[in-house]
């Protein structure tokens, strides 16, 4: 409810001297230090770096789920962590607003294929009916309606990216947000997730911010967001020539 009237805006996402720690025995251990950037609607933008640099940390804070120390996220021109804003608020928002990939889908094990992909529009109220009848146009879209009886753990891990991605559309988010959706898939699996989330991004303009350390990924994507060691970093001469390598084909 609080996004209306802020649809329109191009910056969808907005980071300011964003810094997070964590307190570890008798000491702040810093994990974000001072980030700043802006996600554009209909963008396709990837946080890459190695282990340990941040990345998940960041989208959590994204995602309303971990507090910053200091700095500022604002969707749609509404700041996440104003005293305005409450937790239920924030959930709402990733309910209605956002789409969830993670790298190891979270089942609910009762439930089958169809079941899990329509479980998001059951939290918003919708009837039984109705979203069982989403849930199939979603998996009709990314080729998986012949496994709609099936429980997700009968599926390959390719298979099981596909029904998350179906679940985190069936609310139709404006946003994306994937952290290692290739994780714990074989290449060619991988790819075909990878142009899943492309066509998604071009011909249905949602816009797209997904987490990976596959340097390969970069070339699926119109902005990349280097990470080390809590911080924005410049591409490396190294970095900027694998790009270029793919991204110039």
């Amino acid at each position: 409810m609080f996004l209306e009237g802020n649809m329109n805006k191009q910056t969808v996402i907005k980071i300011e001297s964003l810094s997070k720690s964590f307190h570890v025995g008798i000491q702040d251990v810093p994990v974000l230090r001072g980030i700043t950037l802006d996600i554009s609607s209909s963008d396709f933008t990837i946080i890459y770096g190695p282990s340990g640099c941040g990345k998940s940390t960041l989208l959590h804070t994204i995602l309303g789920l971990e507090k910053p120390t200091s700095g500022s996220i604002k969707f749609f021109g509404v700041d996440l962590y104003s005293a305005d804003l409450n937790e239920d608020d924030r959930s709402e928002l990733r309910k209605k607003s956002i789409g969830m990939v993670y790298q190891q889908p979270n089942w609910i094990k009762s439930l089958t294929v169809i079941e899990n992909v329509a479980f998001p529009l059951s939290l918003i109220g919708v009837p039984k009916v109705t979203r069982l009848e989403a849930a199939k146009k979603e998996l009709e879209k990314l080729g998986m309606i012949s496994w709609s009886n099936y429980k997700p753990s009968e599926l390959s891990s390719g298979q099981q990216q596909k029904v998350a991605l179906a679940r985190a559309l069936i609310t139709d988010p404006q946003i994306i947000i994937a952290d290692e959706p290739t994780g714990n898939l074989d290449y060619e699996s991988g790819l075909e997730l990878m142009n899943v989330l492309a066509e998604l991004n071009l011909v249905d303009r949602k816009t797209i911010l997904m987490v990976t350390h596959d340097l390969e990924y970069l070339r699926y994507t119109k902005s990349s967001i280097h990470m080390l060691n809590g911080e924005i970093v410049k591409d490396d001469n190294s970095v900027m020539s694998y790009k270029r390598k793919y991204i110039e084909k």
